[in-house]
């Protein structure tokens, strides 16, 4: 506001002013939020009917005006306008993404913890009756970190202290209390996660668990009924936006309505309900995401139960390591059913609580208003309002300069994120209507923007003069703050970035990735392979080859040829051919070798005890034969 003053005495400046306005607020008995306070001067500063001038320094009559002028807006009540406001300042002050919800609820959850986990890890019980107490908080500490069952209830505590000493007999003590703070609190959590998961089987098996509620039929029931709620809302909020604009269309035909309508009331009551069918879908959006989670974990929690009791059966006994696992898995699963649970609760409660900001339309438009102001109007939906320009579609040959993309042409093309939330740039900067765009007919990016329109000529208009159209919107939102935010006109005006919006800020940057037919070619291997084939990254395959050449060096190789193996090289011999021959001798003769004729004599014995025997050799000699 002063960019003269140093930064902490301008935040100083401003907080004065913030404060000054709410008291003279609370003095008219409307008590308004510091947000909503400093959303206003914003508002009032940018406006440029109001004549602030945001390079020079703020004078004392200027905060006077500043001041004056918020207070009669904020307590102008009876205004489509400041209803808009409120309902954006309600919502970026209570809504954010589900992951964050979750964590702020992990965290109050431990936040109430803190004080039993502290006394639980901070205990020095030696005695008997100590230790009987100790026991007895672990026991508290299990089931209020669960939240299945109350503390107080006799039941529920000894069917907990009876699944607890299953897995941790009172007898361990003495181990827990020697553990580091950090390890106490982890087996704290371990413990609770085995506890619930036996009192979830037993409550299946129907042994047990009377006090766990049934979440998984808790929120198949209460699933459909926000649902349904929300689309209800839908449904009455978009018929109020398709006649608004109906009668915003007849006034634009015929400006001489414009005096009996007060079209300005018309276009606020339009952004208030587009604004608000806006955070209708968001909502809608979380709770179908929390209703596809559940039907997932319903799923998964039979199978789990499936399976341990497939492993128990009918056994005395079963092994922990086979046991505990599916238990925690179990307990994860609930705690996620409880999530979910408070998820829609916060959903359900942030529909409910968005609902009176629409007050001031049965004030200003009652329905026999309506009827009258409908009289001789056909109301159109979006849906009726795309089909009739469905074969529309922009020619890219008549812009040489400009980029449109299409669904065929761009992978990413339901991704992009279309500047005023979708809506058309050129009705809007042209008759202050808010109608979808056709993303089918072409969306034009500009300065790496993107825009769609609801008709072909609405966009082949505001493709030949982007700029002025675009200076025209921001100028409407100077005049109309709530467009801000309902438009997403953030980056234009970084101070009133709502927290809720912060971190979608880099989203804005996605690029279409163009889809288009093309082919290439490339040389076989163009370079030269360069794998070495012999290098081994294990250690032990290199000494293996290392030990087998030191063996080597007391080998001696041989070399052997056998039948099989002697056809593999070429051989060569040179032999004489055979021929005929024969002989002849001058005589015939034969000779004969004698018969040996050996006998041995005396070997039936005589007169005396030894045998003695004699050879005779009969053999007649060689030349008497």
């Amino acid at each position: 506001m002063n960019c003269r003053m140093p930064p902490t005495q301008a935040e100083s400046v401003i907080k004065n002013i913030i404060r000054e306005i709410g008291q003279e607020c609370a003095a008219h008995g409307e008590i308004v939020s510091e947000t909503l306070v400093a959303f206003m001067v914003k508002a009032v500063v940018l406006d440029p009917s109001n004549g602030f001038n945001t390079d020079r320094t703020l004078l004392k009559g200027d905060v006077q005006k500043l001041v004056k002028l918020c207070v009669t807006r904020l307590l102008d009540t009876k205004n489509p306008s400041l209803d808009t406001i409120k309902m954006q300042v309600y919502f970026d002050m209570n809504y954010t993404s589900r992951e964050e919800f979750l964590e702020e609820h992990h965290r109050v959850v431990e936040s109430r913890l803190s004080s039993v986990s502290r006394e639980i890890t901070d205990s020095r019980a030696c005695v008997r009756e100590e230790l009987e107490s100790l026991y007895r908080k672990i026991v508290s500490y299990v089931l209020l970190r669960s939240g299945l069952g109350s503390p107080t209830d006799i039941k529920t505590v000894r069917e907990a202290t009876a699944a607890l000493q299953s897995v941790f007999p009172q007898a361990e003590l003495g181990t827990f209390l020697t553990l580091s703070k950090k390890d106490k609190e982890r087996q704290l959590k371990e413990l609770t996660m085995i506890v619930t998961g036996i009192r979830l089987f037993n409550r299946d098996c129907g042994k047990g668990g009377e006090s766990i509620d049934d979440l998984p039929a808790i929120l198949q029931e209460a699933i459909p009924a926000t649902t349904q709620h929300i689309d209800s809302q839908l449904e009455v909020v978009q018929d109020q936006a398709y006649r608004y604009t109906a009668i915003l269309e007849k006034v634009a035909k015929n400006p001489l309505l414009s005096g009996e309508l007060q079209p300005y009331m018309l276009k606020e009551a339009l952004y208030n309900v587009r604004q608000y069918e806006i955070f209708l879908q968001i909502i809608l959006s979380d709770v179908i995401t929390c209703a596809q989670e559940v039907e997932l974990m319903i799923k998964q929690l039979g199978a789990q139960l499936e399976q341990l009791k497939f492993t128990v059966k009918s056994k005395t006994a079963v092994p922990t390591s086979q046991v505990l696992p599916i238990f925690i898995a179990l307990s994860n699963l609930w705690t996620s059913f409880q999530d979910e649970t408070v998820l829609i609760s916060i959903l359900s409660n942030l529909t409910i609580h968005l609902e009176p900001f629409l007050g001031t339309h049965e004030l200003f438009f009652p329905e026999k208003v309506m009827q009258a102001l409908l009289d001789g109007v056909t109301v159109k939906t979006d849906v009726c309002r795309m089909k009739e320009h469905i074969e529309e579609r922009v020619n890219v040959a008549d812009f040489r300069k400009l980029e449109w993309l299409f669904p065929e042409t761009t992978a990413n093309f339901d991704k992009l994120v279309i500047q005023y939330r979708g809506f058309c740039a050129y009705t809007f900067a042209t008759t202050d209507v808010l109608l979808p765009g056709n993303p089918a007919i072409g969306i034009l990016k500009y300065e790496e923007k993107y825009y769609t329109f609801n008709t072909r000529d609405a966009a082949y208009s505001f493709a030949e003069n982007p700029e002025n159209y675009i200076d025209k919107i921001r100028e409407k939102a100077k005049k109309n703050a709530e467009l801000i935010q309902l438009l997403q006109l953030h980056q234009q005006f970084e101070t009133l970035i709502p927290y809720s919006q912060m971190k979608e800020v880099d989203k804005h940057n996605i690029k279409p990735i163009a889809k288009c037919e093309s082919s290439t070619q490339t040389d076989t291997h163009l370079l030269p392979p360069t794998i070495v084939r012999s290098y081994e990254w294990n250690e032990w395959e290199l000494r293996r080859k290392a030990i087998k050449l030191a063996n080597l060096r007391r080998k001696v190789t041989h070399s052997v040829q056998t039948d099989l193996s002697h056809m593999r090289r070429e051989n060569c011999s040179q032999v004489y051919p055979s021929k005929d021959a024969s002989t002849q001798s001058m005589r015939e003769g034969s000779s004969r070798v004698p018969r040996p004729q050996i006998y041995i004599a005396g070997f039936r014995g005589g007169h005396t005890k030894t045998t003695y025997g004699v050879k005779v050799n009969l053999t007649r000699a060689v030349d008497e034969t």
